[in-house]
């Protein structure tokens, strides 16, 4: 009974696997070649004093049109950059052919249209005008399976971001997480915006927060099974689910190395739990910390130079930070007597974490412990992980008296719950893509 069980598991994890790999597939197979513009940069997101940018955007015209341009809508105005304008002052009809007359006396900077059909799928086509320059800055088509409709908008939300901004944008990114289900805990992976949320097979009697590679083909995570703490790693393209730790004590997820090739983890297997590094080529781990306290929660840089990681060898937990070979450690934050939960910045020039102010907050700090900011006050805030171009942050709160997964800017601004009701949620991870 047990192996039917156990195969019934690997076999959904197998299928799942395969679903998030070829929805990924379908889409990119199915999106054609962005006409060619003199690349101009409309929005400098570097710019402090950068004014948002006033958009038109229309119902596209067709199947799903109002769906698509909706969830375009949403994509664009939470980033901060732009600033919809209702269409209730738009004074040209949809149908007609853009006039850069028709928007100047609007202080309408750009405007976005476009059709739908279907034709074996959903297709799309959408262009995008500068109203200054009186020119188009943007043509494509798009096709699609009709359910995947909401992929196919933030990939045009993608690209009209990346026409104004010169840089990617993260709208088809996910978030992994681990949430309760059925009396357990299990690792679920949704959108960005909290939409299409889907289970990986994965349980446990206890399951904490997921850690992606840079990649994103592979995550791991830890997981009590038959009562002992292991290290998993899931595998989306070889479609495989294994152990890479199993050791006594706790052992508890850390993080991937840049390359992939090796991971983080903490272990209690001495005694008090200790940093350690593991080579995925041959599961060969070398210890790092050795101190009587406790060093749990490491973090890789992106450069892959250093280890953020929480340690109470000053009395109280902090985050510390040290070279990955264990050498050069040095304390990053001293203000308050509980802080934990390090995570990088994608450019690895600050550190989110959580702090205690009373309750658990969200705080950002550079590496050097200078300009810590805290960003959130309402409730217990934890778990905190930035989005793959730095912009917004992704963390777990209790605000609402259920634990749940929120996204706000990385300046604290536009907080907001994205995971659905009712659905007991943390530990949520920023995919890098």
């Amino acid at each position: 009974m047990r192996a039917t069980r156990r195969s019934h598991q690997v076999e959904s994890i197998r299928l799942r696997a395969i679903t998030v790999a070829l929805f990924t597939f379908l889409l990119f197979a199915a999106c054609s070649f962005p006409a060619a513009v003199e690349a101009k940069v409309y929005i400098d997101i570097t710019s402090p004093s950068a004014k948002k940018l006033p958009i038109a955007i229309y119902d596209l015209q067709g199947p799903a049109g109002k769906e698509i341009s909706d969830i375009i809508r949403d994509d664009l105005t939470f980033t901060g950059l732009f600033m919809y304008i209702d269409k209730a002052s738009y004074i040209e009809p949809a149908s007609e052919r853009f006039s850069q007359q028709n928007w100047k006396p609007l202080g309408i900077e750009a405007v976005v249209k476009g059709t739908t059909r279907e034709n074996n799928g959903l297709m799309v086509d959408i262009a995008v005008y500068d109203v200054f320059d009186g020119r188009t800055i943007l043509t494509r088509q798009y096709q699609a399976t009709r359910e995947l409709v909401r992929q196919l908008a933030h990939t045009i939300s993608n690209d009209i971001y990346q026409s104004f901004t010169g840089l990617p944008g993260m709208f088809r990114t996910k978030i992994a997480l681990v949430a309760e289900d059925d009396g357990e805990k299990g690792i679920y992976v949704m959108d960005w915006d909290g939409q299409r949320v889907r289970k990986l097979g994965l349980k446990g009697t206890l399951v904490l927060a997921p850690r992606w590679s840079a990649d994103g083909t592979k995550i791991i995570y830890s997981s009590e099974r038959s009562r002992q703490w292991g290290v998993y790693l899931l595998d989306f393209v070889k479609m495989s689910e294994k152990r890479i730790v199993a050791s006594k004590g706790t052992n508890m997820a850390g993080d991937f190395f840049p390359k992939g090739d090796a991971v983080t983890y903490s272990s209690s297997k001495d005694g008090t739990p200790d940093i350690y590094v593991m080579s995925l080529k041959d599961l060969a781990s070398r210890k790092l910390t050795h101190t009587q306290g406790i060093e749990v929660s490491p973090a890789v840089s992106p450069d892959g130079t250093h280890i953020a990681f929480v340690s109470d060898r000053g009395g109280s937990p902090q985050i510390y930070l040290m070279r990955t070979d264990g050498s050069d450690i040095r304390r990053v934050t001293f203000d308050g007597s509980y802080n934990t939960s390090p995570s990088w910045s994608p450019s690895g020039d600050r550190i989110v974490f959580s702090c205690r102010r009373g309750k658990n907050q969200i705080c950002l700090v550079k590496p050097d412990g200078t300009d810590l900011l805290q960003l959130t006050d309402a409730g217990n805030n934890e778990d905190p992980s930035f989005s793959p171009d730095g912009r917004y942050i992704t963390f777990s709160s209790d605000r609402d008296r259920t634990r749940g997964i929120y996204i706000m800017r990385a300046n604290g601004e536009t907080q907001k719950k994205i995971s659905p009701p009712g659905l007991r949620a943390y530990g949520p991870r920023w995919s890098p893509n």
